[in-house]
């Protein structure tokens, strides 16, 4: 019925999501010329806030390093690009930046760029916009960036003007993301014990992660200023229940204060990329395909609890391209909040068995124009790893949004590439 109701709203011309009228999973996974594969898709390690690796890295010297290992990796020329996108939230002048790190990284001048900011979602509508262009046959190569360094560039507190606050919805919209939480948190009856224990399985399955070497997977070595960076400072090993349950509230005047600095995401810094074209390209070019782009929704909900966006986002989603969340193999559902994460996973009726398997944003951190791209990386890394084929991304966006990706994994088994 649900499904019924999507497709008797939205016009027949943007129900596809790829230039074939096919939907459901045999066309999800069918191999068609034009359709939007993903070459390569990669991450730089992660920093912490304020003490981490990157806490003196500028966005555009992050993003010069980023490409320029790249570039460095895959050989391509990136005359051969057509366009490039970044996502990114915080960053002053973030066109400029943008495009001075891209030419500084080698890019040609006539390569244009252009930068997208929806908040955490970012990384992904970076994906998305290329993904599009590509589509429309504007395009035929393309580059998704998305970056954050919130050590130098946190967040400001927005500013609206007294006539526009004087709106309920207006003046929620633009209050801090941590009230969110606590709305989410009262409203829904999601206690502080429930949120640390989905926060303890993000720290346990990141820190096993770490420990055995997974995340190298998706990381990209980076150099900057003489110093190789490889590997996350985010992760804290030896969590436990007890810990978690110790810390103070950290907004101990909202809703019930049952948000931690244990059970929420950690603010830090990172960038990651990927690189998209048709099929018949990466064919005729001889460049690996590791995945296939099927599409993606946007949705709003209420800005009181911005961190629901993901219950209408993820069936929108799947609706649109006409499979079930039993199709999904892997889910990456952004942690903003485990307050958010533990409502939105237990509404959707999704196996934490499918969930950030790896360990999500409450463990490795959210740079908030980074994720979206991240989680990209990260699933079609752990698909490969798996040898399994759908992937679903999705996160809550600040305002009051939400957003969801599919993905299929085409990428040789990591175990069969390393023969």
């Amino acid at each position: 019925m649900f499904a019924t109701v999507l497709r008797a709203r939205v016009p027949s011309t943007m129900r596809n999501v790829s230039t074939h009228s096919g939907r459901g999973i045999t066309a999800v996974l069918q191999k068609n010329p034009d359709d939007v594969v993903i070459t390569f898709a990669k991450r730089t390690a992660m920093g912490k806030y304020r003490k981490g690796q990157f806490k003196d890295i500028p966005v555009d010297e992050m993003m010069q390093a980023l490409l320029k290992a790249t570039f460095e990796k895959t050989k391509l020329d990136p005359a051969k690009l057509d366009d490039i996108c970044v996502g990114t939230c915080h960053t002053p002048s973030p066109m400029y930046t943008s495009r001075a790190a891209a030419l500084a990284s080698g890019v040609p001048q006539d390569v244009p760029i252009s930068t997208v900011n929806r908040l955490c979602s970012s990384g992904l509508m970076a994906v998305r916009n290329i993904a599009h262009s590509i589509q429309s046959g504007e395009i035929s190569m393309g580059m998704a960036v998305g970056v954050e360094n919130m050590t130098l560039n946190p967040r400001l507190t927005p500013v609206i003007a007294e006539s526009v606050d004087k709106d309920p919805r207006a003046h929620d919209c633009i209050q801090p993301m941590g009230w969110t939480s606590e709305m989410v948190a009262q409203t829904y009856k999601v206690s502080r014990q429930k949120q640390d224990e989905y926060a303890l399985v993000s720290h346990t399955r990141a820190a096993k992660a770490m420990a055995a070497g997974i995340f190298s997977d998706e990381i990209i070595p980076v150099e900057i200023r003489g110093t190789v960076i490889s590997a996350d400072d985010t992760v804290r090993p030896g969590v436990t229940m007890e810990t978690l349950s110790g810390l103070k509230p950290a907004f101990q005047d909202w809703g019930d204060a049952a948000t931690t600095a244990g059970n929420a995401s950690g603010i830090g810094d990172g960038a990651a990329l990927c690189i998209l074209t048709t099929r018949e390209r990466a064919e005729k070019e001889n460049m690996e395909i590791l995945g296939k782009w099927v599409g993606s929704v946007v949705v709003g909900v209420e800005p009181r609890y911005m961190g629901v966006g993901p219950i209408s986002a993820i069936p929108k989603v799947l609706a649109q391209v006409g499979l079930t969340k039993d199709d999904i193999d892997i889910y990456e559902i952004n942690e903003a909040f485990a307050s958010q994460f533990a409502y939105c996973v237990e509404e959707l009726g999704i196996s934490m068995d499918k969930i950030n398997p790896n360990g999500g944003a409450i463990a490795v951190t959210h740079p908030v124009g980074m994720t979206g791209l991240r989680q990209v990386v990260t699933g079609l890394a752990e698909l490969r790893r798996s040898d399994k084929k759908l992937l679903c991304t999705s996160m809550c966006v600040g305002s009051g949004m939400g957003a969801a990706g599919v993905f299929v994994n085409e990428a040789q088994p990591l175990r069969e590439a390393k023969l």
